[in-house]
């Protein structure tokens, strides 16, 4: 594919990459850079993309799992607006570390097998540190609608959860 060819059928989708991205970073720097990456993986795979039936769907899903890989990245703070990121505490050990990380990776897994209003919503809520009101706005669910979501969402994770490290022991 050539690069107008590219620029005729992936351009036009900027704007909903970028609105996905900030949907799930809530940061927007973070969101152009997701953008970036999305069209570079789109440009290092274009002679596969004659091949792709829905363009926009296509594009969605790439900028989707960059956004899901930089959020499950230990040092990424979702709720941060700057360079800011978590820190860790000094007195953790290599151990600890890769107990955590197993343990976010294995929650990651949890949340992604969960159904798509409730992986979203707890994306958006405990992830991402939207308010009910924001979550509203971007889902037109109602607050009842928005609590009883996320809690079942909750429920169903710590569930799975106590259940995988039940069965690690």
């Amino acid at each position: 594919m050539d690069s107008a060819r590219f620029k005729e059928l992936f351009l036009p989708y900027y704007r909903r990459i970028y609105q996905v991205a900030f949907k799930l970073l809530g940061n927007s720097e973070d969101a152009e850079d997701i953008v970036q990456e999305t069209y570079i993986k789109l440009w290092e795979r274009r002679d596969e993309l004659s091949h792709v039936r829905n363009a926009e769907a296509f594009c969605t899903v790439i900028t989707r799992n960059l956004c899901l890989d930089k959020i499950r990245s230990v040092r990424y703070d979702t709720a941060s607006t700057d360079d800011e990121r978590i820190a860790l505490p000094d007195d953790e050990t290599p151990s600890d570390i890769v107990e955590r990380k197993d343990h976010n990776r294995l929650l990651y897994g949890l949340i992604d097998r969960l159904p798509d209003m409730q992986k979203k919503l707890i994306l958006l809520h405990d992830a991402n540190g939207y308010t009910f009101d924001e979550i509203e706005k971007i889902t037109g669910l109602t607050p009842i609608n928005i609590r009883v979501t996320l809690s079942r969402a909750r429920k169903k994770l710590r569930e799975q959860f106590m259940k995988h490290m039940a069965y690690g022991e």
